[in-house]
């Protein structure tokens, strides 16, 4: 097919699920020159694209035949068996992307059904919300058959940055799932501290103020800490398990005297420092 003026070559693409993302990555793909299907249980939600030039499936097994690249946005691992299963005959020959957020293990599990019914199958984790996508700071974890990925790249880069983490199925959901863990630890830990300044007339809406530049300037800790864990048998840290036991300790202590108790840091000294 012809090229519209980039290295993406236009392709016949199906889009199947148009909540907030869904509807995103469709959009991405139309501002990037694909002929575009969509389809959505509730059918309202695809007038918006229809308007900007997609075609809209009645059903979804109708959107599933139209393309060779399939694009799954749905709501979970059921949703996505219950509209990729019936038509595996016709998704055979074809590649599947899907962004639905599951665990590792389903997406290994759905990934040796598509080696038994010839479906080229790529599972990812998308790192945005739906206003970044096709931004700078989006990018999507996938894993699955590396080759897949290359031939569809200038494609799957219309979302953002495309960052492969192997072949293992499951390893983009686990490192989506590990990604997401780190945010609400975060959120956990602002709500908490938030608690514990309003008993000093302090207001979290300060607190955020101060917490925020101070937690972007830890995260450079973390190259730092990853050899800790990736070989564990040569590493020295810079601040003993003692030391970060005691200091998340007085931490646990100001959340009681503030009538503020939590299970929280208890937890973090337990993962931390293993005391």
């Amino acid at each position: 097919m012809s090229s519209k003026g980039n290295s993406v070559t236009t392709q016949q693409i199906s889009v199947l699920g148009l909540g907030a993302m869904g509807t995103a990555l469709a959009r991405a793909l139309l501002s990037g020159g694909h002929e575009v299907t969509v389809w959505n249980r509730t059918p309202a939600r695809a007038e918006p694209l229809a308007a900007e030039g997609a075609k809209v499936a009645a059903t979804s097994a109708e959107a599933l035949s139209a393309a060779d690249l399939v694009i799954l946005c749905l709501f979970d691992d059921v949703s996505v068996r219950e509209h990729v299963e019936p038509a595996a005959d016709r998704l055979r020959g074809r590649t599947v992307v899907n962004l639905t957020t599951t665990a590792p293990e389903q997406a290994r599990a759905l990934g040796h059904w598509a080696d038994e019914h010839e479906v080229t199958l790529i599972d990812g984790g998308i790192m945005a919300v739906p206003p970044m996508i096709g931004g700078p700071a989006a990018f999507v974890l996938y894993s699955g058959p590396e080759a897949a990925i290359e031939r569809h790249r200038a494609t799957l880069e219309l979302f953002g940055r495309v960052d492969y983490v192997g072949e293992d199925l499951g390893a983009a959901a686990m490192y989506d799932l590990a990604i997401l863990g780190g945010m609400y630890a975060m959120f956990a830990a602002f709500q908490q501290g938030g608690q514990m300044v309003r008993t000093t007339g302090g207001t979290a809406a300060h607190l955020a103020t101060l917490m925020a530049p101070f937690l972007q300037a830890m995260t450079e800790a973390f190259a730092h800490q990853a050899p800790g864990i990736d070989t564990p048998e040569d590493f020295v840290p810079e601040q003993s398990a003692e030391f970060t036991a005691a200091a998340i300790g007085t931490i646990d202590a100001a959340a009681t005297e503030s009538g503020t108790p939590t299970d929280l840091y208890a937890t973090l000294r337990r993962t931390l420092t293993g005391m």
